[in-house]
């Protein structure tokens, strides 16, 4: 039987001990009417926090900016309501024994939601005042002007209330959404950047926007408080998009957040056994991306991508069938976790399935860990935080 030992030995993240290597990660629940957390919600991330996450990262949370989203279901973290259903959601967890950070989040210039997933054109929807690098909202489709550098300044602001939110409703700390397709990887990425000031060009420009963000939460942070970016090669508007062709470009784009004061980086995959490069321009190696962001920045890293499941996300959602428990792929996890290519693991609709999966994999029950329907993103909280 494969060794799981590993996965349940502690971790200094800042200040905090973490018992284990499990985190919740930010899945976007579409249950927080007008941008509210219910009190059902706040239960579903503490029952998370119970069955065995040492860190819970809530859904992406609108930061206080006018384009930084608009769907009504999903969170904002603005306004007093939403604060105090924010103050709840880390109270319970707490109260579980886990510790819990918010994912900051501004979707940038982005698709119009499930139209977009179902193939049909993008919508750039300037009611909003939408903004983004250059203005592009897919690769070689440019709808409007980049940001001003005013502009720039705005959102930045925008993070760091965002952050000093976060410490004043009994967070831990934070997480920024950089991943996906959405502002932050608008920068990094290079087919949306085109700019030509110091915010564009080589990889190192690309990373400077997102490196004075974090840079901006870093000082509203209280001392120890952990900072996390979220990042990936995937977009919303691409699967198949790079950062990085090259760890030496990776390494290059990387470093201003890094100097910034990054203390995690969570890598983002739809699988995580996938390489992260071609394996032709990185000697061979099959390291995903939490690795390869580990080995070149020397910071801890969390993989993410069906970890215990037999099907991604999209594909899953997509062809409306249950994902089935893959344990086997368990065995390639420990493999990359054992030899240190990352230090922390994110179980995402895995535990929506069985909020206590670490629990059940450290008594080695796997026979026990439930396979993850579609069906249950249609009520993630009242139906299955009893159970």
């Amino acid at each position: 039987m494969t060794d799981f030992s590993g996965l349940f030995t502690p971790f200094q993240l800042g200040k905090f001990t973490l018992p284990n290597r499990f985190i919740f990660p930010p899945m976007g629940l579409e249950v927080c009417e007008g941008g509210v957390p219910s009190d059902e919600a706040a239960e579903y991330y503490a029952r998370r926090a119970e069955g065995g996450a040492s860190l819970v990262v809530t859904e992406g949370v609108y930061i206080d900016h006018h384009s930084s989203g608009d769907n009504p279901l999903l969170g904002r973290f603005h306004g007093e309501d939403a604060y105090e259903g924010w103050r709840n959601v880390a109270a319970k967890v707490h109260a579980k024994g886990g510790i819990c950070v918010p994912e900051l989040w501004h979707v940038g210039l982005i698709f119009s939601g499930p139209d977009a997933l179902a193939g049909k054109e993008l919508a750039f929807r300037p009611e909003l005042g939408q903004v983004s690098p250059s203005g592009y909202i897919a690769p070689g489709k440019q709808v409007c002007d980049g940001m001003t550098r005013a502009q720039i300044d705005e959102v930045i602001a925008a993070y760091a209330r965002g952050a000093a939110k976060a410490v004043e409703l009994g967070f831990d700390g934070v997480e920024l959404h950089g991943a996906h397709g959405y502002v932050i990887d608008q920068f990094l990425w290079q087919a949306l950047n085109h700019r030509t000031d110091k915010y564009g060009g080589s990889p190192r420009a690309r990373g400077q926007f997102a490196a004075e963000v974090v840079a901006a939460c870093r000082a509203q942070l209280e001392p120890g408080m952990p900072l996390i970016v979220r990042m990936s090669n995937w977009k919303m508007v691409d699967f198949n998009a790079r950062l990085a062709d090259t760890p030496q470009e990776l390494e290059e784009l990387l470093a201003p957040m890094v100097e910034a004061g990054v203390d995690l980086f969570d890598c983002s995959q739809r699988r995580f056994w996938e390489p992260c490069f071609e394996t032709d321009l990185c000697g061979g190696s099959d390291m995903n991306m939490a690795g390869w962001v580990k080995k070149v920045t020397g910071v801890p890293s969390c993989t993410i991508g069906s970890i215990g499941l037999d099907s991604d996300f999209f594909t899953n959602l997509a062809d409306g069938k249950q994902s089935e428990t893959d344990t086997k792929n368990l065995d390639e996890l420990m493999l990359r976790f054992d030899r240190g290519d990352f230090d922390f693991v994110a179980v995402g609709r895995a535990m929506i399935a069985e909020p206590d999966w670490p629990k059940l994999v450290q008594a080695g029950k796997l026979d026990q860990l439930k396979p993850f329907s579609p069906a249950l993103m249609a009520d993630p909280l009242l139906a299955h935080i009893k159970d």
